[in-house]
């Protein structure tokens, strides 16, 4: 029996003593055993995270001491980076050199938040008067359900718990199944900094299970879920009912707008067609803000993407630890027998298959990949917007290629999806780019760049990639309210209604 959850300031098995295999995606190597939570499990946790906060020793700390747990928290994932990028790459497939970079980002992530924390004490409202004193003051939100995927597993429980524990909030982490390790870490970690008992919980297993009480349980004051669309509206749906905050961040289909003048030197050509491979195959697409749909000026086409097609059928997938490897696998067998059925869907379109659309096995220079569950790089040329393919997210290894010939229409064709996390303009004419990063509509907008992202700086959607933001001072705000208080430094009678004592009614 594995005691990987963690309740009320003890690890605990699940009350069923259920358990679940957790396998590397690379090669399907079991790489863990742990607890598999219930609904009993999830709600025990949320008591716990309930006490805690009534209690009030954590949201009662000065929030400068909350700020400085945090600076100790990243500085504890800087001394334990091998065992924290070992388990994030054994639960995803990805490269180490990736999860390191993952781990700097996630340092980062607490050390801003930790010196946020203590910035914003709230503001004097002018009341037009000396004998009133107005301010707006800060309060945590309370117990906090923070639901994470399982692509950047670490990543994503950072950018909510970092600003949670900040704001003084108590809560429930529950990680995607499949990639637990490192919330496990993360809990090891606060546990040995001392945070009082309650504060942070972890439960472990699956969305319908273990997930379903964050969202509709009455004690709990805000649900914050980064995932799919699907499972955000029934998130969305079941908080509705006790009328809880919500923060939704589910995905994108994101264009990547590529003007002919951003092609026409062999030089620049090389910079926008290498962008636009990390955009499409970085961890092998399995990236919310993935620049999955290139759209193209028509006159470019043909020299760009004859590039792309042999940029990207140079791609090395392999083991993560294997010497050569560019890109690792899907997460599951499942999922790469969805993208695969959305490749298809693609070609029965009438889309052009210019490579990919095959699973990748055998030997490929970096490793055996019959036992993991690899795709290969795909390019989805001369789609429209007819086609699924140019709406429906696949999240995996592909790019839908689109053409225009105006301005206008490379916005039109920008916009025409119903989500709206990110998306990226090229153009070496710096006012034309920046006329159309302002009409994309969009949380995120890169210039002559794909990817970048700094903590300091909100993240979010508009449509349906979700809202509310994480990072910045508003991923603070989002697990904060705000209070007014009024005081009437003179308070007297105010003569509104008449004193008709001794008279007779």
């Amino acid at each position: 029996m594995s005691d990987t959850l963690y309740i009320d300031g003890r690890w605990q098995a699940a009350k069923s003593g259920k358990t679940r295999e957790i396998r590397c995606p690379a090669d399907n190597s079991v790489v863990g055993v742990v607890a598999e939570a219930s609904a009993e499990d999830t709600e025990a946790a949320i008591a716990a995270a309930r006490r805690a906060f009534d209690a009030g020793d954590w949201s009662g700390t000065p929030a400068a001491e909350r700020g400085d747990l945090l600076l100790r928290v990243a500085d504890q994932i800087d001394a334990r980076r091998d065992d924290f990028v070992r388990a994030e790459t054994l639960d995803t497939g990805k490269r180490p050199y990736e999860s390191d970079i993952d781990m700097t980002d996630i340092a980062n992530c607490f050390r801003y938040f930790g010196k946020l924390a203590a910035q914003d004490a709230g503001r004097v409202v002018d009341t037009g008067s000396p004998d009133a004193d107005s301010r707006i003051v800060y309060e945590p939100v309370g117990v906090c359900g923070l639901i994470t995927p399982w692509n950047y597993p670490l990543l994503q429980a950072a950018w909510k718990v970092a600003p949670a524990l900040a704001a003084g909030n108590t809560f429930v982490l529950k990680p995607a199944e499949l990639t637990p390790h490192t919330s496990i870490l993360l809990l090891e970690v606060l546990d040995g900094l001392g945070l009082p008992a309650g504060v942070a919980n972890l439960v472990l297993g699956a969305g319908a299970d273990a997930g379903a009480p964050l969202s509709s349980h009455p004690d709990v004051d805000l649900v914050s879920f980064t995932g799919g669309l699907v499972t955000g509206r029934v998130i969305a749906r079941e908080a509705a009912a006790t009328v809880k905050k919500v923060a939704l961040e589910l995905g994108g289909k994101n264009p990547n707008v590529v003007f002919a003048d951003a092609c026409a030197t062999d030089e620049l050509l090389a910079a926008a067609v290498d962008n636009a491979l990390n955009a499409a195959f970085l961890h092998s697409g399995q990236v919310c803000s993935a620049g999955a749909r290139l759209i193209i000026e028509e006159s470019a086409h043909d020299r760009f993407v004859d590039e792309l097609v042999r940029r990207a059928e140079q791609i090395r997938l392999g083991l993560p630890y294997s010497e050569g490897t560019e890109t690792g696998p899907l997460i599951s067998e499942a999922h790469r027998d969805k993208v695969h059925a959305y490749v298809e869907q693609a070609r029965a379109d009438g889309a052009v298959i210019r490579t990919g659309g095959a699973f990748a096995t055998g030997d490929q220079g970096s490793g055996k990949l019959d036992d993991g569950w690899f795709y290969l790089p795909t390019v989805i040329d001369r789609a429209d917007r007819s086609m699924a393919c140019v709406h429906d997210e696949a999240f995996g290894p592909t790019v839908t290629v689109e053409t225009f010939t105006t301005e206008d229409e490379a916005v039109t064709l920008a916009n025409d999806t119903v989500y709206g996390l990110a998306g990226a303009v090229w153009s070496s004419d710096a006012a034309r780019a920046r006329r159309i990063a302002g009409r994309i509509r969009a949380g995120t907008v890169w210039v002559n760049d794909f990817g970048p992202y700094l903590p300091q700086a909100e993240w979010g959607g508009y449509g349906q990639s979700g809202f509310g933001r994480e990072l910045g001072p508003s991923g603070l705000a989002e697990y904060r309210e705000a209070k007014h208080v009024y005081e009437n430094l003179r308070p007297g009678v105010t003569g509104w209604f008449e004193d008709r004592k001794g008279q007779q009614q």
